[in-house]
């Protein structure tokens, strides 16, 4: 993790589009058992990779095996096993933990190669591990930056199927006081 965040630390009172009874459920582990999903989209500065590091965090004290990339560390990742062509040996690693934690989709747009290793992430993972992805762009907004309405609805495809989407709304934490 870039930096350690708890669930005590979130100010659920400048945040209301989550309650502390919905995270509850979420530290069941459940949905990590199912291998479902939690997208979270919104505006910078409301809490989602707070929100994200957190359930990681909290996931691993409960004995579960979590890998955290923002997009652009995951993408160059990606992008050095394929030109090596090792990218097997890449989603070999990513499949031995259970929750795989992906921080801010969509700010940086996807060349097509890109955005097909993306896929292939995602559709190896399918079923198999859970992904927690944060965006601060809504699922409408993702062929802006992946480039391709296809891959865009074949990449959804397999991440609604098992999902919980929450839309945080409101102002930036960070710029609360300014």
């Amino acid at each position: 993790f870039p930096t350690i965040k708890t669930f005590d630390e979130f100010d659920f009172r400048f945040q209301t589009s989550i309650t502390k009874r919905e995270i509850n459920e979420w530290l069941t582990f459940s949905w990590i058992e199912q291998r479902q999903n939690k997208i979270l989209m919104g505006a910078p500065g409301v809490g989602k990779t707070h929100l994200s590091i957190a359930t990681g965090f909290s996931a691993i004290h409960n004995d579960y095996k979590v890998i955290f990339y923002s997009m652009q560390n995951l993408m160059e990742e990606m992008i050095i096993f394929e030109a090596e062509g090792k990218f097997e040996n890449f989603i070999k690693k990513i499949q031995k933990f259970d929750l795989i934690i992906i921080d801010e989709l969509g700010y940086l747009p996807l060349k097509p190669i890109y955005a097909n290793l993306f896929f292939q992430l995602i559709n190896h993972c399918y079923e198999y591990r859970s992904i927690m992805i944060t965006s601060n762009k809504l699922f409408s907004e993702w062929s802006s930056f992946f480039g391709d309405n296809t891959i865009v609805t074949a990449i959804l495809d397999r991440l609604m199927h098992h999902c919980e989407a929450i839309i945080l709304n409101g102002d930036s934490y960070r710029l609360k006081d300014k």
